[in-house]
């Protein structure tokens, strides 16, 4: 099996572990270069754990592909204050999107369809069509709420991980999937976790929800105490609504926050970087 497992983020429901390495491998490998450690893994030590099928809804006559859905498909609960804080995040590093009025932060008729236009405008969400932003909130809420779904998720991941896999690599939802897989495996060999644009922190929504549940505000260790934790954000990735992630799971973990351009929450932009390329060179040669 694969020295690296890499963990892919929402969206990907229509691709599949090749097509998503075609474009993980060649950046990940770019990273390693940027961190001078260049020829440290080859093409097939890196593997994909892919779970996005699950979400992909049954095929049908007249009613292939993604369901259409609208503004009212939007459900009161998870996916509406997770749809709010994201409105609420873009509007602070976008200054082409309106920031949410107080009448709009109590849920007044028609938040939804007007958080839905605003994030339209935004260059992060920008050129996602409005059904496809509600099928992204569907698949967060689904993962969080579905018990069934979520273990079948996780084992997707978990089977990958083997005594030869030395670091996990997980973006945006991957990096609770791939947290919660390793919390779940006691005595797994894996030497260093790296978190790009993770939702991890998100306290209300996301942070309570996980399993193992936080205890005391702190979330658990997912490994033995020789694990190396890196979590990556960048600046404007509106997903990674909280960069820092230490507060919630200890000082031991390593935060750095990087400049991905105009791609903010781009898997692709988040691997090329350096530091992102460090520790996942730091977990390959770990002792």
């Amino acid at each position: 099996m694969g020295r690296i497992v890499c963990v892919h983020g929402i969206g990907q429901q229509a691709t599949g572990e090749e097509l998503l390495l075609r474009d993980w491998r060649p950046a990940l490998l770019d990273g390693l270069t940027r961190a001078d450690h260049s020829g440290a893994v080859s093409a097939s030590d890196v593997v994909m754990a892919f779970y996005g099928h699950l979400f992909r809804p049954a095929g049908q006559r007249l009613a292939v592909g993604d369901p259409i859905f609208t503004a009212n498909d939007v459900d009161a609960g998870l996916e509406e204050d997770l749809l709010l804080a994201w409105w609420r995040e873009t509007a602070r590093v976008d200054p082409k999107v309106a920031p949410p009025g107080a009448d709009t932060l109590v849920r007044a008729p028609g938040s939804v369809q007007a958080a839905l236009r605003q994030l339209s405008r935004s260059r992060f969400f920008g050129g996602l069509a409005l059904r496809a932003m509600v099928f992204d909130l569907k698949q967060v809420s689904r993962y969080l709420q579905d018990p069934n779904l979520r273990e079948v998720a996780r084992a997707t991941v978990a089977k990958l991980i083997t005594e030869d896999t030395q670091v996990v690599v997980a973006h945006s939802l991957g990096s609770v999937v791939a947290y919660e897989t390793l919390a779940a495996m006691p005595g797994h060999q894996v030497r260093a976790l790296v978190t790009l644009g993770s939702p991890l922190g998100i306290a209300n929504l996301i942070f309570r929800r996980l399993d193992p549940a936080p205890r005391d505000g702190l979330g658990a260790w997912p490994g033995s105490d020789e694990l190396a934790w890196t979590n990556i954000a960048d600046h404007g990735d509106v997903v990674a609504l909280e960069k820092d992630l230490r507060p919630r799971f200890g000082t031991r973990m390593v935060n750095a926050v990087v400049h991905n351009g105009a791609h903010a929450h781009a898997v692709t932009a988040y691997l090329t970087d350096k530091l992102t390329g460090r520790a996942i060179a730091d977990g390959l040669h770990a002792c």
